[in-house]
C-alpha cells in the first residue's frame, strides 16, 4: 500500500522543493540613543533631590549673579572710556585772556586752607595776583580763593578752581595738578605756554 507524503510545513519554500526553509524572523528595530534622563543621570538626580524652595533659591542666585556680571561689565566699559577733551572758548567779560606759563605740582594744604590731591582740578595763581587780592593777614580769606578760571592750549580747555598761591610764578603763570596738566600737555614737557581767563568777576585784573 502506497504511503502518502506528509504535507510540507507552512514555512516551506515553494521555490526550493525537497527542503524546508527556516522561518524568517521579523527585524527588531534598534536604537543607539539613550533616554534624556539617562544621558545626564547625576544632573537629573541632583535636581530631583532639591526641594521646590531650594530650586527657587538656586534660580534666584543664578539670576542675581548674571545681573551682577552684566552690571559690572557695563560699568567696566564705561570707566574704560576716556573722556573727550573740552574745547571751550575763553570768556572776555571778567578779565583776560592772559598768556603765561603752565607748570604742575603736587598739592597738599594750600594757601586757601583746602587740602587737595593730584587728581583735583585746581590751580595756584601767582603770588602777585594772590597778594593783590588780599584784604588781611589770613590767606584763607583771600577773595581769589574758590574762584574759577579756564585755561586753554592747542584746542583743549580745562576749568579749574583757585586754591593756592604760587611763589615761583610770574604774574600770569599758573601752577596746576598733574591731572589738569595732562589734559592739555604731556607731563614730560614740564612747562608749556597757555592762555587763560576768569569765569567770574575777579577782584584783580
Amino acid at each position: 500500500m502506497a504511503s502518502s507524503a506528509a504535507p510540507p510545513p507552512p514555512y516551506a519554500s515553494k521555490n526550493a522543493p525537497g527542503w524546508a526553509a527556516m522561518p524568517q524572523r521579523k527585524p527588531v528595530a534598534t536604537t543607539t540613543s539613550k533616554p534624556e534622563a539617562a544621558q545626564f543621570p547625576l544632573t537629573t538626580w541632583a535636581w530631583s533631590r532639591l526641594s521646590s524652595r531650594s530650586r527657587r533659591y538656586l534660580l534666584i542666585g543664578l539670576v542675581a549673579a548674571l545681573l551682577a556680571l552684566t552690571i559690572g561689565l557695563a560699568v567696566g566699559l564705561t570707566v574704560g572710556k576716556k573722556p573727550k577733551h573740552a574745547n571751550l572758548a575763553l570768556p572776555t567779560s571778567h578779565g583776560g585772556p592772559y598768556h603765561g606759563d603752565l607748570t604742575y605740582y603736587n598739592p597738599a594744604l594750600g594757601a586757601c586752607g583746602y587740602t587737595n590731591s593730584d587728581s583735583d582740578r585746581i590751580c595756584a595763581v601767582s603770588h602777585i595776583l594772590f597778594d593783590a587780592a588780599s584784604s588781611g593777614s589770613n590767606p584763607n580769606a583771600n577773595s581769589l580763593c574758590g574762584m574759577k578760571l579756564r585755561l586753554r592750549r592747542n584746542g583743549r580747555s580745562v576749568d579749574v578752581t583757585v586754591v593756592d598761591r604760587c611763589v615761583g610764578c610770574a604774574e600770569t603763570d599758573l601752577d596746576v595738578t598733574e591731572a589738569v596738566f595732562q589734559e592739555i600737555a604731556h607731563l614730560d614737557q614740564g612747562r608749556v605756554v597757555m592762555e587763560w581767563a576768569w569765569l567770574e568777576k575777579s577782584p584783580v585784573k
